[in-house]
């Protein structure tokens, strides 16, 4: 196993030679076998230990065994130490799931503060195989059926290649030592439950089954790339970005097979779960939206569009006084104020005003519910929300537009339409040119 090991550094892992590792370590036989294959490699690495306080006195067991390991390696070892039960109560996640959550944001922490290249953790073979069948019973996308990835982002397991039983019996036969969790004997949780009573069936109607599981995982890695493949040559005609998010056009993925495959595969990354709704959302009406904790698809006309929550301003309002020439307003851009003899070129970002009708300081808010305006050019006065509605504006735009108001009266909705009221007449002397960059 030692020169198997050093192998794979070499053709999978080069970059792990002159990196600095950080190793987790829990006592047991997976991780004590990995700390003692990177000194035999020569690795430079440290040891990491979570200590979860989940089993008394067996966890502080588990803790100085591991500083004992460092000791005797001759290589720094870091401890945490975590109520993780209060954890999981108090974020309403499973004890697992909490103890998952604790851990790698501790890593990612020391990572940061002591500069390490990469984490490596002792997952193997009977770990992967055992992730497989935890996201099949739940149920999942084609990703959840490739297993534990070899490397993600700063993770690498290079113990993926070995089987429990390979490493077990190097360990015996090193005479190394290592820490039993008791809470493996239980079939309390899932894993264990899978670990215990489902493979070892599975093991009887075949006894290579890790060796078919890997062929197996192959093949379902070349299809989901092959996925992705495809999704790329489409995904120029399908998404387009904006300064909200993006824009997925209904029309075109009607068009093509595999619809719910492709709103899969454009949308897993941004936390939904509800896919049946995501799919229905197609033919949903306009202002109809799916909500995952980070983000909002929302069906408008022909388009799904995807944006962050949409988190209100904590300041609604700026004030523009006379005196200042120029503004800086957060999220918007820079007003400029100035006066002119006539009016120049108009665009959507200007407005011409005379002085005389504009009641300083002007207020600059978002706009509400029965704000009313005079559009210029037209007779009479709209709502903003009849106007936006004529616009054929997104809920994106509506709750991004900000208006310009003179006192209580609406002077310009920023960027889209100034009032009739304020226009510049023949008689007026002092002009404004009041524009936003």
């Amino acid at each position: 196993m030692e020169k198997t090991f050093k192998n794979l550094v070499k053709t999978d892992y080069p970059y792990l030679c002159g990196s600095k590792i950080l190793l987790a370590v829990s006592g047991g036989v997976d991780s004590v076998v990995l700390a003692h294959l990177c000194h035999i490699a020569k690795l430079d690495f440290a040891i990491a230990h979570c200590n979860f306080n989940l089993r008394g006195d067996e966890s502080d067991g588990d803790e100085k065994f591991v500083v004992d390991l460092g000791d005797s390696l001759e290589v720094e070892v870091y401890t945490e130490s975590f109520n993780t039960l209060n954890f999981a109560e108090n974020n309403g996640v499973s004890v697992q799931m909490a103890a998952r959550e604790l851990r790698y944001e501790w890593f990612a922490e020391l990572s940061s503060s002591i500069q390490f290249d990469y984490t490596l953790t002792a997952h193997h073979a009977n770990d992967n195989l055992e992730t497989f069948l935890i996201n099949l019973i739940r149920g999942t996308g084609p990703e959840g059926l490739t297993g534990i990835k070899k490397e993600k982002n700063y993770i690498v397991r290079p113990l993926l290649a070995f089987k429990r039983s390979e490493i077990e019996d190097f360990a015996r036969k090193k005479n190394y030592k290592w820490r039993e969790d008791s809470s493996n004997a239980s079939d309390k949780y899932m894993r264990n439950k899978i670990r215990h009573q489902i493979i070892p069936v599975m093991e009887e109607l075949n006894p290579q089954l890790l060796d078919g599981f890997s062929k197996t995982q192959e093949h379902l890695q070349e299809s989901l790339d092959l996925v992705e493949d495809y999704i790329s040559l489409l995904y120029p005609k399908l998404v387009q970005k904006d300064k909200y998010g993006y824009a997925i056009d209904i029309e075109f993925i009607k068009k093509v097979p595999n619809q719910k495959q492709i709103l899969y595969q454009l949308l897993k990354s941004f936390g939904f779960t509800e896919w049946g709704d995501v799919y229905d959302l197609m033919d949903a009406q306009t202002g109809k939206m799916v909500l995952s904790d980070s983000h909002r698809l929302i069906k408008d006309r022909k388009k799904l569009l995807l944006t962050e929550h949409y988190e209100k301003s904590g300041n609604s309002e700026y004030r523009l006084s006379r005196q200042e020439d120029l503004v800086m307003i957060p999220g918007m851009g820079t007003f400029h104020i100035n006066e002119v003899e006539k009016i120049g070129e108009i665009s959507s970002g200007c407005i011409y005003v005379p002085e005389r009708k504009l009641n300083f300081p002007l207020t600059i808010r978002k706009w509400k519910k029965g704000d009313f305006f005079y559009p210029f050019g037209m007779n009479g006065k709209k709502k903003l929300s009849d106007f936006f509605k004529d616009e054929k504006f997104s809920l994106p735009e509506k709750e991004h537009t900000w208006i310009l108001c003179s006192g209580e009266e609406i002077v310009w909705i920023i960027n889209h339409r100034a009032d009739n009221r304020f226009a510049v007449e023949n008689s007026d002397s002092k002009i404004l040119k009041i524009c936003i960059t």
